[in-house]
């Protein structure tokens, strides 16, 4: 296929995505939840090809991380931010996800490290700030942020930074690979907030956004859920050396 008949697929596809992440109106995001929050300097959208919408968090100048499903192989991939208003869209340059991650993993019964690193050819604009990564599972209480859907089901209600006070659960016993978290029924994440950021009491990111379910037979609302970053931070690490950056732990 030449050049330009990608170039047009991909904005086929890309308008699609547009359309799904309420770039022609009113937005919203995080079901239950109220406009703004902590991180929204150090959050972008993560889009691709086939529809896809995601939330990512800025881990250095020039890459984001989010989950590995919101970069799928083979995918074109653009991360969007708005500049004065104007929405904008960056290619990226590379793609780290973790060993760990299973796509087809509810199918095959296995676990999964639903993480991935997204690199970009040049850093964001300077009003962005990387986020502060926290290696301990967080107690009590979370805030999860993200651009997804503020409506289950209303395409329209997604691309606005949105978030929500939520308790930490533990629905299936403890963990060391993922978090939960539930608070007033129909609150938490939806989809587009795979890859946000759940954030501890001292504003750290303790885990990213995974899924989410709701009752009654709704995908959201009830139980949100992350990967805890402090089992990975190897992972994390040693894939940011490799493009000579580093995160902030603490």
């Amino acid at each position: 296929m030449s050049s330009a008949k990608t170039r047009l697929r991909f904005g086929l596809r890309l308008g699609a995505a547009l359309l799904l992440a309420g770039w022609a109106g009113t937005a919203q995001g995080i079901v239950g939840g109220q406009t703004g929050g902590p991180l929204d300097a150090s959050a972008v959208m993560v889009l691709h090809d086939r529809g896809g919408v995601c939330t990512g968090v800025v881990v250095a100048p020039d890459v984001i991380l989010t989950a590995a499903h919101c970069v799928p192989q083979g995918a074109q991939l653009r991360v969007h931010y708005r500049e004065t208003g104007q929405p904008v869209l960056l290619e990226t340059q590379a793609v780290q996800r973790h060993p760990g991650y299973r796509a087809n993993a509810v199918k095959e019964r296995k676990r999964s490290i639903d993480l991935a690193l997204v690199k970009l050819p040049a850093p964001l604009p300077g009003r962005f700030e990387a986020a502060t990564l926290s290696a301990a599972a967080p107690e009590g209480r979370v805030t999860v942020a993200g651009y997804g859907l503020g409506r289950e089901g209303v395409a329209s209600s997604t691309g606005t930074w949105r978030s929500v006070r939520l308790d930490v659960a533990t629905p299936y016993g403890p963990s060391r690979i993922l978090l939960w978290a539930r608070g007033p029924a129909g609150s938490g994440g939806c989809q587009g907030d795979s890859g946000g950021p759940m954030i501890d009491s001292e504003g750290g990111v303790a885990a990213i956004m995974t899924w989410s379910v709701g009752t009654g037979g709704k995908s959201c609302g009830d139980l949100t859920q992350g990967v805890l970053l402090g089992a990975q931070r190897e992972w994390i690490d040693v894939s940011l050396a490799r493009w000579s950056r580093s995160a902030n732990w603490r």
